[in-house]
């Protein structure tokens, strides 16, 4: 089974969408592209949950992913759960999706022998493990976020930390919505290493508008540049190999 490159946007938010597209259809365009959306909302102490919170679900339901609502002083550790786990999720998806092909729509993997049923779950640990990981990371900057952006650079640190213990290439990317003059802007090009965003951070709140679903749909857009890229690349590879 070919470990491929699995792609993630992470959402992280404190409100509702108020711009542009209706951010659950695009999240569903990205899903059927193969790219998971997990979305995070960020609560203060003290503050009740969002009137946006069945949308941050709805989102993360149509994308694929995981959703989650914390303060923000659990934002580090929910940020590197939520991510992991929804890599996780693909893998599997990926291994049951293989296992109806292989056994048919009737069978189960509790119809398989104990020993082969071993060695499969083998092979799903090895690929949470060694498969490559793309995230592209979509920051709220309205103005209410002001005050969590500080949490959510350390927590995006700490994820970076955290992932490159693994096997597998770990690639991020960082955008914000809205900027001062656009809905959505890129402010971290992509790379496996996120300890160098301290310098780009600080006042980052730009404004009350929430153009989420612009801004999902300008990450689906970079990701599957990424993709088409990085075929085209494999392609060219193997006919250099061919005629090596």
């Amino acid at each position: 089974m070919k470990k491929g490159t699995l792609q993630q946007i992470l959402l992280i938010t404190d409100g509702y969408s108020n711009e542009g597209e209706d951010p659950t259809a695009v999240a569903t365009l990205a899903q059927q592209s193969g790219i998971t959306v997990n979305v995070i909302g960020v609560l203060d102490d003290g503050e009740k949950q969002p009137s946006g919170l069945k949308e941050i679900e709805e989102i993360a339901h149509c994308g694929g992913g995981m959703s989650q609502i914390v303060l923000k002083e659990s934002l580090s550790q929910t940020v590197q759960m939520v991510t992991k786990q929804a890599m996780n999720q693909t893998i599997q998806g990926f291994v049951n999706e293989e296992l109806t092909n292989i056994l048919g729509e009737d069978r189960e993997m509790i119809d398989i022998e104990p020993e082969k049923r071993a060695e499969l779950m083998e092979v799903v640990e090895e690929l949470e493990e060694t498969c490559n990981l793309e995230v592209l990371v979509l920051v709220d900057t309205s103005a209410s976020m002001s005050s969590k952006l500080e949490t959510v650079k350390e927590a995006l640190i700490d994820l970076s930390m955290s992932l490159n213990a693994r096997e597998g290439k770990n690639m991020f990317s960082i955008y914000r919505f809205p900027s001062k003059r656009k809905y959505v802007e890129r402010i971290y090009k992509w790379s496996n290493q996120l300890e160098t965003i301290s310098a780009v951070f600080p006042k980052l709140t730009s404004g009350g508008i929430t153009p989420t679903g612009p801004a999902l749909q300008e990450a689906m857009k970079q990701l599957s540049k990424r993709a088409t890229r990085r075929r085209r690349d494999e392609d060219d590879y193997g006919i250099e190999e061919a005629w090596g």
